[in-house]
């Protein structure tokens, strides 16, 4: 008997994937489109990674000229409500409804500072503009703009800092902190709305951002501290956001979910 294909738990459904040109949004952007969703590929500087990756994710689909595109790429600065407002758009211009699903995966990580006490206020402030205010802005927009009736998800990509505390992620952690309340908040205040608000907070993962000014020492004692012994791979943490968007996850709301290995 023939196998059969993997059920597309999310056809017909149009996701809203930031910081999704590269690391963990990419592969979030990636699976989702896997699961049967049509994608905005939101970035902000990285054009040719979000291109290749609409390319790629549109070249799977049929060559009609009357077919739509699977994904777009969509320039964007999270901290700037119009741009965000832009996003919402161009996914009912595209795919003529709608999003269902918002995943805010831009963040910025400064770990240069090795206390809350030498910080520059002018990072603090650049930190919390895109991973506080961008998710804010990004999930108010959400709030008011994703489909009723079923299928509505916001899913924040925060961090396992908020909850391991290390020393020197002061502004880093406390902008993540803060986005998990929000979210919990948005949660309750979404009620009659059938749309679930939830944060997936990834530990050390092997990205470029997490790798940026590391020693190969350091990055091997954060390897130690796993009980997995490894870092995580992006393939690690978007199965679970996928998870969250399908139906499957519809009875869970309101929630942190650490994807971590056992680091915290």
């Amino acid at each position: 008997m023939a196998a059969t294909a993997p059920a597309l738990l999310l056809s017909g459904r149009i996701a809203i994937v930031t910081g999704a040109s590269r690391g963990i949004g990419r592969s979030i952007a990636s699976h989702l489109a896997s699961l049967g969703a049509s994608l905005i590929i939101g970035y902000a500087s990285s054009s040719a990674a979000a291109d290749r990756l609409a390319a790629e994710l549109n070249s799977s689909t049929s060559s009609s000229t009357n077919q739509k595109p699977r994904a777009v790429a969509v320039r964007v600065d999270v901290s700037d409500p119009d741009n965000v407002k832009s996003l919402f758009d161009a996914a009912e211009s595209a795919f003529g409804g709608p999003a269902h699903i918002l995943v805010a995966c831009a963040g910025v990580l400064d770990d240069k500072y090795p206390t809350v006490s030498a910080t520059a206020v002018e990072d603090w402030d650049a930190t919390f503009a895109v991973n506080t205010r961008g998710a804010f802005l990004c999930c108010r927009e959400a709030a008011n703009r994703l489909a009723r009736g079923g299928g509505g998800r916001i899913v924040c990509i925060t961090s396992s800092t908020t909850a391991s505390l290390r020393p020197g992620f002061g502004a880093y952690v406390a902008s993540k902190a803060a986005v998990e309340a929000m979210v919990k908040v948005m949660a309750k205040e979404l009620k009659g709305t059938a749309i679930t608000a939830n944060c997936v907070a990834p530990g050390p993962v092997a990205t470029d951002m997490f790798f940026a000014g590391k020693s190969e020492e350091l990055v091997r004692r954060i390897v130690e501290e796993n009980p997995m012994g490894r870092l995580g791979e992006t393939e690690d943490i978007a199965p679970v956001v996928g998870f969250l968007c399908t139906d499957a996850g519809q009875w869970v709301n309101g929630q942190v979910i650490r994807v971590n290995g056992g680091y915290i």
